[in-house]
């Protein structure tokens, strides 16, 4: 049978809050767009990129209202995406910019 655990679930208060850091952050996107920052770049954009990514799953999926299989399982999908955005990224900033002659 399902676990009959109570569980708690964020106020409107805690949506509110996560909502505001998600506009910032997409502002702070933005703002960073206009800097050149050289080959950290995508790098930054991909930093805040995730950040707004973990708040979603953890606020708006309800992961951390979950179970801890449900996090184990949410977890190993994020490292694997880590893991592939690292290693694209390791190839992108190695790459020497050839002109054509």
């Amino acid at each position: 049978m399902a676990n009959n655990e109570s569980h708690s679930h964020p106020t409107h208060k805690v949506y509110y809050t996560v909502f505001g850091l998600l506009v910032i952050g997409t502002l702070l996107t933005w703002g960073v767009a206009f800097i050149d920052l050289g080959i950290f770049n995508p790098v930054v954009a991909l930093a805040i990129a995730c950040t707004k990514a973990t708040l979603v799953i953890l606020f708006f999926m309800h992961v951390r209202y979950s179970s801890k299989l449900t996090k184990l399982v949410v977890a190993a999908g994020f490292f694997w995406l880590m893991l592939l955005i690292s290693l694209s990224l390791s190839d992108y900033l190695t790459r020497t910019l050839t002109v054509a002659p």
